[in-house]
């Protein structure tokens, strides 16, 4: 847990300008979309800060900061990935890019975005929607 939750000031000094805009719409857009617990987190030894969200003990993702640069993390699960790979030419060549060299874990795989701008929202929230349904309307 961290001693305190960063601002809004402090996020945008560590990550600058441009990738807070990123952030500030990709976290927009998924609180659009689903209604979930969130929590921030010290980032462990790659990132300064986590924030994930959750709900009912089940990580749906999570983002994450350092300095000039911002990562959004999804794990699919064993069924997750059999849905995307079932709709594989849907999605654009960097999200498969990621999908192809992540490595699979007992828990799943760890797909790690490293996004400069808002093109692979899209795709982001198609891969949200794998592992859960939009709660919110």
């Amino acid at each position: 847990m961290l001693d305190a939750i960063p601002g809004k000031e402090e996020l945008t000094v560590l990550v600058g300008k441009p990738l807070y805009e990123v952030w500030t719409a990709l976290c927009a857009l998924i609180e659009e979309r689903y209604d979930m617990d969130c929590a921030w987190n010290r980032g462990g030894k790659a990132w300064t800060y986590e924030y994930k969200y959750r709900r009912g003990g089940k990580t749906l993702c999570a983002l994450y900061a350092r300095e000039n640069c911002v990562g959004f993390l999804i794990i699919l699960g064993k069924d997750e990935r059999l849905k995307f790979e079932a709709d594989t030419e849907h999605y654009a060549p960097e999200v498969r890019k990621v999908y192809d060299e992540a490595q699979t874990y007992h828990d799943g795989k760890w797909l790690m975005f490293e996004p400069a701008d808002s093109s692979l929202f899209c795709d982001f929230m198609k891969l949200l929607g794998l592992k859960r349904r939009p709660n919110r309307r």
